[in-house]
């Protein structure tokens, strides 16, 4: 009865489905009655020279498609095939070393990667398995880092152009021996300044620090929460009349003497009426038209 087989980047695991047990065993061994077109024994996959595991590796990928799924022979060709070819995981984690993670777990799910490679190759393409291995071991790894090290959960599409923003400044910034601006970001890219705009913002969410943190600067151990701004509504009030001052400065002066004496001074129509000596209407209908005139030029939506 055949055998599952569990592989990580150091060892393989097979499972005894008759004991119900698993066990690290050797993969090398064969059969002691194994037949004469058996694969040769090779104890120590991980120790092949490069070029030898390349002529072995086709070797085994010749066997295995002539052998049945779940057999002892079949598990043992696939099992030496991924001891065979780890160095290609060493070698592509290598690219990964300095973002301090865990190099085991890069590892792990390279080889994820590596067994994919394994499952999906075709000798009758004529293509080295290398050339199928690497795209799919990187894969894995890239998708770990993408699923794993940003604080903040963005789409897709936000993280990679989180990357190609990276490598544009980098390249515009020691073109022009300054920081690129949006627009010169844009045309690098050839993408639009609303999207350089929102991978940057996106980019925020790769690190992201408590509010509680203390900020130990310059002997301030003072949380980040403490040093935040609130919205302040006397602000907005402030915007509001630096906008609306040239506004009124285009009025006629009786309809500024009407805005002054209504809100300034707070008289009523009838009393405004009377300093100008005109009817309360005709007070009500000059104030209406001051104010939609004031309303129009600030932009001012009503319902």
């Amino acid at each position: 009865m055949g055998a599952d087989v569990v592989v990580n980047s150091t060892t393989a695991t097979r499972t005894g489905h008759e004991s119900g047990t698993t066990a690290d065993v050797p993969l090398a061994p064969a059969p002691a009655t194994a037949p004469a077109e058996a694969l040769p024994l090779i104890e120590s996959p991980e120790t092949l020279a490069p070029r030898d595991a390349r002529e072995m590796t086709r070797l085994f990928f010749e066997r295995l498609e002539t052998l049945e799924e779940g057999t002892h022979e079949y598990q043992y060709a696939r099992n030496t095939l991924i001891e065979m070819n780890l160095s290609l995981v060493r070698y592509a984690a290598r690219r990964f070393r300095n973002r301090g993670d865990d190099m085991d777990d890069i590892m792990q799910v390279g080889t994820i990667g590596l067994i994919k490679a394994i499952d999906r190759y075709e000798l009758s393409r004529e293509v080295e398995f290398t050339t199928l291995a690497i795209p799919y071991i990187t894969g894995e790894m890239k998708r770990f880092f993408r699923d794993t090290t940003w604080d903040v959960r963005v789409p897709r599409r936000l993280q990679e152009l989180r990357v190609d923003l990276a490598r544009a400044n980098e390249h515009l910034a020691n073109e022009l021996g300054r920081d690129p601006k949006v627009c010169e970001l844009a045309a690098h890219l050839d993408i639009t300044e609303e999207e350089v705009v929102e991978g940057q913002v996106a980019a925020n969410g790769y690190n992201a620090s408590s509010i509680d943190a203390p900020l130990n600067d310059d002997g301030n151990d003072a949380p980040l929460a403490d040093l935040l701004g609130e919205c302040d509504q006397e602000m907005d009030l402030f915007e509001d009349l630096h906008a609306l001052a040239p506004l009124l400065d285009r009025l006629e002066e009786r309809d500024r003497q009407i805005l002054e004496l209504r809100f300034g001074q707070e008289m009523t129509q009838a009393q405004i009426g009377d300093v100008l000596g005109i009817s309360q209407m005709h007070v009500s209908r000059l104030l209406a038209r001051c104010l939609s005139q004031l309303r129009d030029g600030m932009g001012v939506v009503t319902s």
